[in-house]
């Protein structure tokens, strides 16, 4: 499974139902069993953003699914990153020449 971060802002409408958030946490985290992810963390966070999620999933399209599912609800704007471990990047710098 692939490890990605999720940076996330809330809209106008995810602001004035902000009480609600670690409710809709806990529902995406049940969402993203339909898609095959694990939702790891969730931290709420000062400065740039508002949330940041970590996450596994099984590919890109299965997580951008599973991105757009969330962004229909309307509470946050999201902004994904591919995150790679140690041992992902020693094996990428590998293959560089």
């Amino acid at each position: 499974m692939a490890t990605y971060i999720l940076l996330t802002n809330w809209t106008d409408q995810g602001m004035r139902n902000v009480k609600e958030t670690t409710k809709r946490a806990d529902a995406v985290r049940e969402a993203g069993k339909k898609f095959g992810i694990n939702v790891k963390e969730f931290f709420w966070t000062m400065g740039g953003h508002d949330i940041v999620v970590i996450l596994e999933a099984p590919d890109d399209a299965s997580l951008s699914a599973f991105g757009l599912s969330i962004g229909v609800a309307g509470n946050v704007r999201t902004q994904t990153l591919r995150a790679f471990s140690r041992d992902e990047m020693n094996a990428i710098l590998g293959k560089v020449a």
